[in-house]
């Protein structure tokens, strides 16, 4: 079993597709560590606020299968793969990192490097696996979080139920 992380975001029927992905991926991967959600604006476009979350999981599935899978998810909730790339989204599941594996597979370059660019995915990740080394930069996620601009990105942890459990900051 391989640990892997995952980025989540919507900004479109934000409530809907978060729980509908959480429901997808525990069913496909068992236990998943959740980070808190936060809110953001857009990025790239105008648009409605995004939520966001990482989710922490182990899987058997190879890179290019879990990809796969979570495409399908993104499909069965109405993502639409044909507007520009940064638009509104009913749901985006990124895999961030997949065991120590450092390169690329299948078109998937990974660790993404969506990882030290954007709050709205290191503030989660580090929240949730804030002792864990990135696999190409020999730092912790804490580190690279007290590292980064925290000015740059406004973000703001929100409530949010799952399955009648409240998902918070943990600050």
């Amino acid at each position: 079993m391989t640990a892997i992380y995952l980025s989540l975001g919507s900004n479109v029927e934000r409530y809907k597709h978060i729980t509908a992905a959480l429901d997808a991926l525990e069913h496909l991967l068992g236990d998943l560590t959740i980070s808190s959600v936060y809110e953001s604006k857009s990025i790239g476009f105008d648009g409605s606020n995004f939520f966001n979350l990482v989710v922490g999981a182990h899987t058997h599935l190879a890179i290019v299968e879990l990809s796969e899978v979570l495409k399908r998810i993104e499909d069965e909730n109405g993502r639409k793969r044909s507007g520009p790339k940064f638009s509104p989204r009913t749901l985006d599941i990124d895999i961030l990192t997949y065991g120590d594996f450092v390169g690329l597979e299948g078109g998937i370059e990974l660790p993404r490097a969506e990882i030290t660019k954007n709050a709205f995915v290191l503030l989660p990740l580090a929240e949730i696996a804030p002792q864990v080394c990135h696999p190409q930069l020999q730092k912790t996620y804490g580190e690279l979080w007290q590292e980064y601009d925290q000015t740059s990105q406004s973000l703001w942890a929100i409530d949010f139920e799952w399955r009648g459990k409240k998902i918070s900051a943990r600050r």
